[in-house]
């Protein structure tokens, strides 16, 4: 009967030895076996988690532009037209000759007004005598000074008529405004001519105008000045730079005039020519990403689903452009990791397993 407050007594005491003298060992058994179950909550979260592959992206400098189907137009093009009458007495140029600026297309029969200048110079310089006479007689007290001024007058009168029937023998000859091209012939010889019949249409060709139409939205994408390049119907590619844009849209479409200059020292470049016209915009960030990685959320956004701390985020997209390689998008952060692999079985907030591929 006294051997079991013995064994009692023993076992306390090495409790208490335990205890007071062996404190650290038993926190160090704990700690394992908290750590134990740690690993174990751990391995059964993952277990539940999505696997997912995700590539890592970093931001880059993408090169955008707009395109817009358009027409060349030439630099000039005037319709060279008759400012008097009179019939025609020069041999007519043939369409498609190279004429000079200053060149005579059409040359005009003077007919009476080399005798028309005559009487008004000779009214001129009879003008001028009684004006100098009756300057001379009211300066010597002999006439009224209202006589002056009624010969001054008059002498004016004569050479605004002697300069009126100079400038009409000068509109006897229809010159070139510029070098250029004749798209038409000149005017016929013996047809008679009246103020403003057609002597001749000239087009100059030497530099030539891309001309398109941008929307509401991408005209103020683009700037004076920016690059810019065409390829022809007849398959000649050209280079020039924006030099026009237009602030008043066109009331039926809506659109807006651009022009783009092109220089064209060779004539290979017809006016009227269709043209694909390419306009570079100003550069900016974005990712490079399959085109499958596109998704939408529960509000119809379009976007990405990206790796967060082993979450799957939702972060909307911006699609820049796209081509052969994938798709060019903006809206996200300068490095990011976007599942393309698993996204299906993911949703905004859901656990991931996952493994980020181009990660450095």
């Amino acid at each position: 009967m006294r051997l079991f407050p013995i064994l009692v007594s023993i076992a306390v005491a090495i409790a208490i030895y335990f205890f007071v003298m062996e404190r650290d060992f038993l926190k160090s058994l704990s700690a394992s076996e908290e750590a134990e179950v740690a690993v174990v909550e751990e391995t059964v979260a993952r277990a539940d988690a999505v696997s997912v592959v995700a590539l890592h992206s970093v931001a880059q400098d993408v090169q955008s532009g707009i395109i817009l189907r358009g027409r060349t137009e030439a630099a000039r093009r005037v319709d060279v037209r008759a400012q008097t009458s009179g019939l025609v007495i020069s041999e007519p140029l043939r369409k498609g000759a190279a004429v000079e600026q200053g060149q005579l297309l059409c040359s005009l029969d003077p007919g009476v007004r080399a005798a028309q200048l005559a009487e008004a110079q000779a009214r001129m310089a009879d003008a001028k005598i009684n004006a100098t006479n009756a300057a001379d007689l009211a300066a010597r007290g002999f006439g009224p000074e209202t006589a002056v001024i009624a010969r001054e007058a008059g002498l004016q009168a004569a050479q605004a008529g002697v300069l009126q029937i100079e400038q009409e023998i000068s509109r006897l000859e229809i010159r070139a405004p510029f070098a250029g091209l004749l798209e038409t012939d000149s005017a016929e010889l013996g047809s008679l001519m009246q103020p403003g019949g057609l002597c001749a249409t000239i087009i100059d060709l030497s530099t030539v105008k891309l001309v398109g139409f941008a929307t509401e939205t991408d005209i103020s994408k683009i700037e004076l000045g920016a690059f810019a390049g065409a390829d022809l119907v007849s398959g000649k590619r050209v280079l020039g730079t924006v030099t026009f844009l237009s602030r008043s849209s066109d009331p039926i479409t809506r659109t807006f005039r651009v022009e783009i200059t092109v220089d064209n020292a060779d004539l290979s470049i017809r006016d009227g020519e269709t043209a694909e016209i390419g306009i570079a915009l100003e550069g900016e960030k974005g990712h490079l990403l399959p085109q499958h990685v596109l998704t939408l959320n529960t509000n119809g956004t379009l976007g990405v689903r990206v790796a967060d701390n082993g979450v799957a985020r939702f972060m909307p997209v911006t699609i820049l452009r796209d081509g052969p390689e994938g798709i060019w998008l903006a809206g996200l952060p300068e490095t990011v990791d976007v599942i393309t692999v698993g996204l299906e079985f993911t949703i905004d907030g859901s656990e991931i397993d996952a493994t980020i591929e181009g990660a450095e």
